[in-house]
């Protein structure tokens, strides 16, 4: 089984890093694979353009080619679970996340429901506020594809607002433990 994580933010070491390695830890130590996608690695995403070439061509590929989606798509799309991570700017995911989203649900969608009954989590790094339209806006991926979302004993937020500063938010990383637990019990169910 494995896990694919999508780190949504500009800064690949920062605060949304740490807390999807710390759910991340979690999966390993219940034996279940992990592979981390940082967006800030690659070129930067587009959004959806609503060409419709995913409904037509049916091939587990967005017709836009200039960016590194489909690369990502083919490791989402293979994988039993797919972990999203975003920080909150201005009360929500970042450009980068959504054009994600906005394709990765397009394409599932248009290619039978490539995603339905995987298992889906999303985290955020929050100073402030922001982390409930955030963290629904991860979970509509998830609900409109049908996957399968594992609960946490909170929402799945860590607070800090400088890098490294999540790990003194004690009660956001017991909740990011807490969540790799529940994702791993959900995917061995699920097997």
């Amino acid at each position: 089984m494995k896990v694919v994580a999508v780190n949504g933010s500009a800064q690949k070491d920062g605060n949304t890093f740490l807390l999807l390695n710390i759910v991340m830890q979690e999966l390993k130590a219940e034996g279940i694979g992990t592979e981390l996608i940082q967006l800030a690695e690659g070129a930067p995403l587009q959004g959806c353009t609503a060409c419709m070439k995913c409904l037509e061509r049916k091939n587990l590929k967005c017709a836009i080619g200039s960016d590194p989606f489909n690369e990502y798509f083919e490791k989402i799309s293979k994988a039993d679970g797919l972990l999203l991570g975003s920080p909150v700017y201005f009360a929500d995911i970042t450009a980068g996340m959504k054009a994600l989203i906005e394709r990765c649900g397009f394409v599932a969608r248009a290619n039978g429901g490539v995603l339905r009954r995987r298992v889906g989590a999303g985290v955020l790094a929050v100073r402030r506020a922001g982390s409930n339209h955030s963290l629904a806006s991860l979970n509509h991926l998830f609900l409109i594809n049908e996957m399968i979302i594992p609960g946490s004993n909170y929402w799945n937020v860590g607070i800090g607002r400088l890098p490294g500063e999540v790990l003194a938010d004690t009660e956001g990383v017991t909740t990011m433990k807490t969540l790799g637990v529940n994702m791993a019990w959900l995917l061995k169910r699920l097997a």
